[in-house]
């Protein structure tokens, strides 16, 4: 009788053997969470060995930033109790995933703040509060949707939305933390007339001919871009008749020389966004790393290519 004894403890003892303290104990003991071995006989509880485990267990399970529900459902061990833990594990794992975005951004900002010109710093902190942390694409998003044509078709805006908003990085750097909120205060700046301008193709091509312009136009991008990421000169090929014949689709021609002449200076004659896409490209590539391709980038590539192209025909 006397060593049964001795292996039951007070809530007092317990907390002393775990680490914890009693107020913890309690509350676990009242929710349920820690088995009681008896009852002294002045009805105090008393815990043996396994609530010393089954303690341990629950302030490890705490220590992920587990709530009690799934802590309940793990230490129950029910048939679906390995397959609770993982999807706790995956839920806090995305949660703390965004919370050190969120410190990687906010850390950046300060270094941008902090290392510029103190003349400049004002300016920068008002960009800088423009933005959520980490900031959102919603803007951008929606500065497309006004520039490009109206009545487009889902996955064709989908597809170039995808192309042209530069997702913000995990772990920026400042300069990328400036280019996405210039990007930010550019796209949510009021525009002359009350809207985004709108390019001349998209006037002459209907709703349906630019649907057709941009799907064509990612595919040429999407060609050109390893020709960017290895820096090569623009030349004709695959990529430069992908994109002409985007352009011709549009405008329900064929892909002939004269138009390729009528198409190099319409072109030149089209509103650039070459600032967005400075600031796109600094988004996408951290100091010091490879470029990466934008569709501005990939546009200006393909406009050489074919004004390349159509000298060497002249």
């Amino acid at each position: 009788m006397s060593g049964t004894h001795e292996l039951l403890w007070s809530i007092g003892e317990l907390a002393e053997r775990a680490g914890a303290t009693v107020k913890t104990v309690r509350f676990y003991s009242d929710q349920g969470l820690l088995p009681e071995a008896a009852r002294s006989s002045g009805g105090h509880r008393r815990y043996g060995p396994q609530a010393l485990d089954r303690l341990r267990l629950i302030r490890s399970l705490r220590t992920l930033d587990l709530p009690l529900p799934e802590i309940r459902r793990v230490i129950e061990g029910d048939d679906a109790a390995d397959r609770a833990l993982e999807s706790a594990l995956d839920s806090r794992l995305s949660e703390l995933g965004r919370e050190v975005k969120v410190l990687r951004w906010r850390e950046a900002a300060l270094q941008l703040v902090r290392d510029c010109p103190p003349a400049q710093r004002a300016g920068r902190l008002r960009l800088i509060g423009a933005l959520n942390t980490p900031p959102s694409t919603a803007p951008l998003a929606g500065f497309w949707r006004t520039w490009l044509p109206p009545r487009m078709p889902r996955l064709a805006l989908a597809a170039f939305l995808e192309a042209a908003v530069p997702e913000p990085p995990d772990e920026p750097h400042p300069s990328q933390v400036l280019a996405f909120a210039r990007l930010h205060a550019m796209t949510t700046a009021p525009c002359p007339g009350g809207r985004q301008p709108q390019p001349v193709v998209h006037r002459v091509a209907g709703p349906r001919g630019a649907a057709l312009l941009y799907a064509g136009l990612i595919e040429a991008f999407d060609i050109a871009a390893p020709h960017l990421r290895r820096a090569h000169d623009p030349d004709p090929g695959e990529a430069l008749d992908a994109y002409v014949a985007a352009y011709a689709s549009a405008y329900r021609s064929r892909d002939t020389r004269e138009f390729r002449r009528s198409l190099a200076a319409r072109l030149s004659a089209e509103a650039r966004l070459d600032r967005y896409w400075e600031l796109a490209a600094i988004v996408l590539t951290p100091p010091g790393g490879s470029p990466q391709p934008t569709p501005g980038s990939a546009d200006d590539w393909l406009r050489e290519a074919l004004r390349l192209d159509n000298t060497t025909a002249a």
